[in-house]
């Protein structure tokens, strides 16, 4: 289904229009108008859906080839903060309901979802630093074979040596789904062994509070665990929190989309594609996010991605590139005729191509995952402050 079909949801009937329809009743003993102008809040959160909707129609509408590569997923990241920045300011404009029921339920499991993704950043940490490893060896391929040296038997083994690593790296990551990497305690720059193992007793399996991803850690588990009792607000909790209760649902959704595709996307500790998705069509970003979970899951089925470390579209051209290399380094006889070192050549510069578009994006993906981490963080930080401030007063 073309992502422009969802556009007419706008169209229908807003759930925040309950409010409206509520107060029209109210005002039949012809006290008020039910067409008073909409209030401050109301203009708030439409315009947090239309937004919301807006940047996942763009990221749902991407061509085949776009889907899942590294300016994807980077283009991916900085929806979510943009959209985690406009939540953050209405939460910080409406603070004083943050405490009232159901929104103090509803924001604590909102900041509890958001505690299991910092985990998932962690992993994804990994997972970006066990790429690096494949880009190192594909360094010394390319360094072997530089087009400005001349090829002889002692080049073609250093390269071959290092295609077999790579293959036998990739191969391991692919029958474990775990990389040696998870086992570190790692927190974007923290580093407390003793701290992390205590924290993850008290806190239980999926409250580690991201010190550490331990050998028992699983994104699949954690994937769903951020899923868990996540469902649309009912009418009543959305007229008694004015509407806030649509915004929290939204962003719990988001979270969760944006989660699952960087665990779909990067290779990490027991990946896992299968968590229910199900969002009302009312809602107008409904749309193109289950666009992007379908057309993602379809990606994973395809005969040539099924048993992928990762749907990365970069990890796909290593894979596909170095498997090519490795076949005609192996078909080759010395000394080089003309015709085959210029087979040579070529190949060499696709698997430069590959390394090119790895190393300009990967540091960048890190920074911004780093970035998505240090922002949960700070946001919790400040709602929990809010929640306090209201209780206070």
């Amino acid at each position: 289904m073309p992502a422009t079909d969802f556009q007419g949801s706008y169209i229908g009937r807003s759930i925040l229009s309950l409010r409206r329809d509520q107060a029209a009743h109210l005002m039949e003993g012809g006290v008020g108008s039910p067409h008073e102008p909409p209030s401050a809040l109301e203009v708030e959160l439409e315009a947090f859906q239309r937004q919301v909707t807006d940047r996942f129609l763009d990221l749902s509408g991407c061509g085949r080839d776009e889907l899942l590569s590294l300016p994807w997923i980077r283009k991916l990241l900085d929806v979510f903060l943009l959209c985690k920045e406009e939540f953050r300011s209405i939460l910080f404009n409406h603070q004083s309901q943050l405490s009232k029921p159901p929104m103090d339920r509803m924001i604590s499991d909102f900041y509890e979802k958001s505690i299991k993704s910092l985990d998932v950043c962690n992993a994804i940490r990994d997972g970006i630093d066990q790429i690096r490893q494949w880009e190192k060896l594909l360094e010394i391929v390319l360094c072997a074979l530089d087009k400005e040296k001349n090829l002889g038997e002692g080049q073609f083994r250093r390269a071959k040596k290092a295609l077999v690593d790579l293959a036998i790296s990739m191969l391991d990551e692919k029958d474990s789904g775990t990389s040696s990497m998870s086992y570190r305690n790692r927190s974007f720059g923290r580093n407390n062994a003793s701290t992390a193992s205590r924290d993850h007793r008290t806190q239980g399996h999926f409250r580690s509070l991201s010190w550490s991803v331990s050998r028992s850690w699983s994104a699949a588990r954690q994937i769903q665990a951020i899923g868990n009792n996540l469902y649309a607000p009912r009418g009543n909790e959305v007229i008694a929190s004015n509407g806030l209760a649509v915004a929290v649902y939204t962003m719990n959704c988001v979270l969760l989309l944006v989660m699952w595709v960087l665990v779909a996307a990067i290779p990490c500790q027991d990946r896992g594609l299968q968590v229910h998705f199900s969002m009302p069509r009312q809602f107008p970003w409904a749309g193109p996010l289950l666009l992007l979970h379908e057309r993602i899951t379809e990606e994973s089925k395809k005969r040539d991605r099924r048993n992928a470390c990762g749907l990365l579209r970069e990890i796909h051209s290593i894979e596909k590139r170095s498997r090519l290399m490795s076949d005609l380094v192996d078909s080759l006889q010395f000394p080089l005729s003309e015709e085959r070192e210029g087979e040579v050549r070529e190949s060499v510069e696709e698997l430069a191509n590959v390394y090119k578009s790895l190393k300009e994006g990967i540091d960048l993906l890190e920074k911004q995952v780093r970035e998505v981490f240090h922002r949960i963080v700070r946001s919790r930080t400040e709602g929990l402050d809010y929640m306090g401030k209201s209780n206070a007063d």
